[in-house]
C-alpha cells in the first residue's frame, strides 16, 4: 500500500508532463500540415 503513495503521484506527474508537451507541440504548429509529409514521400523529384 505504501508503494501506491509513491506511484500514483509519479503517474499523475508523468501524465501532466505529456499533456503539457502535447499542447506545446500543438501551439508550435507541429500538427498543422498532416498531409504534406505523406505527399512529399510520393512525389518523384528525379528529373531526367
Amino acid at each position: 500500500m505504501t508503494g501506491l503513495v509513491l506511484l500514483i503521484p509519479i503517474a499523475l506527474l508523468c501524465g501532466l508532463v505529456a499533456l503539457v508537451a502535447f499542447f506545446l507541440a500543438l501551439r508550435n504548429g507541429q500538427y498543422d500540415d498532416m498531409d504534406g509529409a505523406a505527399m512529399r514521400v510520393l512525389a518523384d523529384d528525379d528529373a531526367p
